[in-house]
């Protein structure tokens, strides 16, 4: 099952982390001790063998805390961890802890989550084939139409008289990436004032027609002014749009039909089941529209990993980078 906490940090020692753990509530499942400890042993505490398996369930649950913490580290943290785990829920064992109804609700509640979790994983999110996705991407790129784009360069600075001199200098056979990263006032300049790809109508109107006016290796002649200020632009490459590579998006396109999955098993399922949902006030059905939100089963269960609303990644920033 996986159990997460955000909330709480690690700053780098494992006292923090399995401060964690007890917030958490998780549970570990270790192998009663044996006389010959298995190969994959990690630790032994009391009667119980703390094992690589567990090592690992531990790494998934606390994967987000972990990245906090050093790689060298790590194991050493989980270790630690799963040893103060184990030593709590001795201590609880001899407290009577576990034979409490408070207990046995909660253990049932995480059984019914962990479950929860195992069907999203193994039904869904692991049915999605590499041939749904190829069909997906070319559903999506079937309707793709082609368009000129351009890669460019641009020098920002504030005055007129700025972009004047830079001219000159080009002129005279500087390098523009290495005077970008000089000149320029904009967030493109330490990268040499590199724009990258992008169509017509990204840019404002007065660097859009500047630079769609220019041929591959030249540069403006004048100074093109717009409302961030004055631009010195240079034309790298001229070329037609194309649909971008399967492997580039096929984790989006994956993310995108797991949601659409996990939405329709979970229609079936609510159209399968009656289900009751009553007002806690007067134990009666509540009303339509009230009943059955399952938005962290959604969240968690069904993550489309970023993917924009038809699978498509979305647009470069770069172009906008004025």
């Amino acid at each position: 099952m996986t159990i997460r906490n955000t909330s709480y940090k690690i700053g780098g020692a494992s006292g923090a982390l399995a401060a964690l753990v007890i917030a958490t509530g998780a549970f570990m499942a270790s192998a009663q001790a044996q006389d010959a400890p298995s190969p994959d042993a990690v630790a032994r505490v009391g009667d119980t063998i703390i094992t690589e398996k567990d090592l690992s369930e531990a790494a998934n649950d606390f994967s987000d805390e972990l990245d906090r913490v050093p790689g060298p580290r790590r194991r050493a943290v989980l270790v630690d961890v799963l040893v103060d785990m184990e030593l709590l829920a001795e201590a609880a064992r001899e407290k009577g802890l576990d034979k409490t109804p408070d207990f046995d609700q909660r253990l049932e509640f995480l059984k019914t989550r962990a479950l929860r979790n195992e069907y999203v994983e193994k039904e869904i999110v692991n049915a999605v084939t590499d041939d749904e996705v190829k069909a997906e991407y070319d559903k999506q790129i079937s309707g793709f139409k082609p368009e000129e784009e351009v890669h460019a360069r641009h020098i920002l600075v504030t005055t007129k008289e700025e972009a004047e001199e830079i001219i000159k200098q080009l002129d005279a056979g500087k390098d523009f990436a290495e005077l970008a990263k000089e000149k320029s006032t904009g967030p493109s300049g330490p990268q040499g004032g590199d724009l990258g790809y992008f169509p017509k109508g990204r840019m404002v109107p007065e660097f859009d027609k500047a630079v769609f006016a220019l041929e591959p290796g030249e540069y403006s002649k004048e100074p093109v002014k717009s409302e961030f200020g004055w631009h010195v632009i240079k034309l790298e490459d001229k070329r037609m749009s194309s649909p971008p590579p399967l492997d580039d998006i096929k984790e989006q396109l994956r993310g995108v039909l797991v949601r659409q999955k996990f939405n329709e098993v979970m229609t079936k399922l609510r159209d399968d089941t009656t289900i009751e949902v009553y007002n806690k006030a007067n134990a009666e059905p509540a009303a339509d529209g009230e009943a059955g939100s399952d938005e962290g089963a959604s969240e968690e269960g069904a993550s489309d990993e970023g993917a924009g609303e038809d699978g498509a990644p979305s647009d470069s920033d770069a172009g906008q980078n004025q």
